[in-house]
């Protein structure tokens, strides 16, 4: 996977992605602590640039729209992992190599 985001683009496998400018920047902001657990309150304020008000589940319902198109794209690959009580973690994983981590940010 390639993260582009001062172009406003991701690809898979030399394929853009359809991502919202919001699904984008959770992505971008994922892959530049890849494989660090990452609060739901940081990746807001990194995202939506405010803290976050108390029951949003914004970055949730966008890491779910995430997991979507990357599956969609990369099928039996798992990126965005939950964290249960702690947040989410970018890590590329597919279930015959769970540590093959393929993506750059540009």
């Amino acid at each position: 996977m390639e993260i582009l985001p001062d172009e406003n683009l991701a690809r898979a496998r030399g394929r853009a992605l359809m991502l919202s400018i919001r699904e984008l920047r959770l992505l971008t902001e994922l892959a530049r602590r890849a494989d660090r657990i990452m609060a739901r309150e940081e990746l807001f304020r990194l995202v939506w640039g405010r803290e976050m008000r108390p029951g949003d589940r914004s970055v949730d319902v966008y890491v779910r729209k995430l997991r979507v198109k990357l599956q969609e794209a990369m099928p039996g690959w798992r990126f965005i992992h939950t964290h249960f009580g702690f947040g989410y973690r970018l890590s590329a994983e597919h279930p015959r190599n769970a540590h093959n981590n393929q993506f750059t940010t540009g």
